[in-house]
């Protein structure tokens, strides 16, 4: 282990490392605080669950909007750089939004203003997000391929371990410390990964180089475009009509960027022409039906988790220290299904794993109805042992359905702007749950689901056990012989 991160850190240099490391473990870190905030929603403020998780989805729709952040970092630099400048300016948005918060009683105690803090510290961390990921691309590219593979692992295993310390100390902290004293806290690693941008160089990009590309990764040209459209060909007979004019519409593109002498109405142009072909290729139906499936997937179930937080803790009693445990064994449960898909499923076809994951979520949701009826005490079996198993069993399953999303994703993106059109995939399923969540808080409020009142809350489970099954009449939408190796 000590040997892989010496040849990371020769390969990419130390302080690059560092920051990708601390970004990612800042990243899984977060529901050390989004522990006490979910606290902060429902004891100090006494919102309604729906209320909570309708504020918790507004918060968190900036990852919805991702691929935004990246073509404006690739189109516009500032003084000559693409990438630190973005990333200290996501860091103080991911900073100032919890110094504020700890110090001022006002604003935590109001709910709107919370929400919009909230929204920004958000923003920031998504924009932190894509960043960090572009300049992972980039530096396996232009510096040593090779090692791109164990960048990823690295950044994604600070990830996990930022995901159990966060979770372990969360409900420590809310026990042992105030509220305010929680995000400022927290804050300190955003300042930690504001100083560590101080250290990390980048080669500054001449103004008219950047008017010579599309706007995609920094350095999409026309020949590159031309080769992604070929690869793409094997399977839609539509591209190959499209080659022709695709290429004159990108050359006269081009050249327009190259005579104007207004840097303004160049970036401009470039945003414009960034956009055409991240739409050009994501229309393409090798690629749009399988992202709309997994949008449909998200959105067809509304996510009743937050209901079940306030069922858990009002009605089970369950303590801080405890529920920061099970979120522990709920990372354990997604690390041992991502051995296992990669283990014995990723031969499979994708529409069975696909499948068979819904039918799983579908009886582990069936847990939380054995929960709610009491039922698991006429069997014996405490509140406690009922919510960590479901707890790592759903994960584990969740993952069998996210690991397909992961692979379809990578394998369908064009070379040339694989990381702009990575970042609109991810940004589908995200806005997929904010949408799914939306749901679950106007399916809890329609139900009359609030805190003290729980009758209806297995009768909305039930219709989140149904609606469960209807993304799998739609499962035609993703390539019959994909597999995990293969999605042609």
């Amino acid at each position: 282990m000590i040997g892989w991160l010496k040849q990371l850190r020769i390969a990419f240099g130390a302080s690059f490392v560092w920051l990708v490391c601390l970004i990612y473990f800042t990243q899984g870190f977060r529901s050390f605080v989004w522990t006490a905030v979910s606290y902060q929603l429902k004891d100090r403020l006494k919102l309604t669950p729906s209320a909570s998780q309708f504020v918790t989805s507004i918060a968190f729709f900036p990852w919805s909007i991702k691929p935004i952040y990246g073509i404006v970092s690739d189109c516009i630099p500032i003084k000559g750089r693409k990438r630190i400048p973005y990333l200290v300016i996501a860091t103080l948005l991911s900073l100032f939004p919890w110094v504020i918060v700890g110090i001022e009683e006002s604003i935590r105690n109001s709910r709107d203003q919370l929400m919009i803090f909230l929204l920004l510290q958000n923003l920031g961390s998504a924009m932190a997000d894509v960043v960090i990921d572009a300049m992972i691309a980039e530096a396996a590219r232009l510096e040593k391929a090779k090692f791109a593979g164990d960048l990823q692992s690295v950044s994604w295993m600070a990830m996990a371990v930022g995901g159990i310390c966060g979770s372990l100390l969360g409900g420590y902290a809310l026990t042992n410390f105030q509220m305010e004293t929680i995000f400022l806290l927290f804050a300190v690693l955003p300042t930690l990964q504001l100083f560590s941008c101080a250290f990390v160089k980048e080669t500054p990009v001449p103004i008219h180089s950047t008017s010579k590309t599309n706007g995609l990764n920094g350095s999409i040209s026309v020949s590159d475009e031309d080769k992604s459209t070929n690869q793409i060909h094997n399977k839609t007979n539509t591209l190959r009509r499209k080659k022709s004019s695709n290429r004159k519409m990108n050359k006269s593109n081009t050249q327009i960027l190259e005579k104007d002498p207004s840097f303004g109405l160049q970036w401009f142009r470039s945003l414009k022409l960034a956009g055409y072909t991240l739409f050009k290729a994501f229309r393409q139906p090798i690629i749009l039906r399988p992202m709309a499936w997994f949008f449909l997937a998200q959105v067809t179930i509304p996510n009743l988790s937050t209901i079940m937080f306030y069922y858990q803790t009002e009605v089970l009693n369950l303590e801080a220290s405890f529920l920061g445990t099970t979120r522990v064994i709920g990372w354990i449960g997604l690390m041992l299904g991502t051995f296992i898909y990669n283990r014995f499923l990723k031969k499979m076809k994708l529409r069975t794993i696909l499948m068979f994951a819904h039918v799983g979520l579908s009886l582990l949701t069936l847990v939380d109805i054995v929960l709610v009826c009491r039922w698991n005490v006429w069997l014996g079996v405490s509140d406690e042992m009922l919510v960590v198993f479901g707890s790592a069993l759903s994960d584990a399953v969740n993952q069998f359905k996210f690991m397909p999303f992961l692979i379809l994703s990578g394998q369908l993106c064009p070379p040339g702007i694989e990381g702009t059109l990575f970042a609109l995939f991810m940004s589908i399923n995200n806005l997929g749950s904010t949408i799914g969540s939306f749901l679950g808080a106007g399916l809890a409020s329609f139900l009359n689901i609030s805190s003290g009142s729980f009758d209806n809350l297995s009768l909305g489970i039930a219709i989140q056990v149904f609606c469960t099954f209807f993304p799998v009449f739609f499962l035609f939408l993703i390539p019959e012989e994909a597999t995990g190796i293969s999605a042609s």
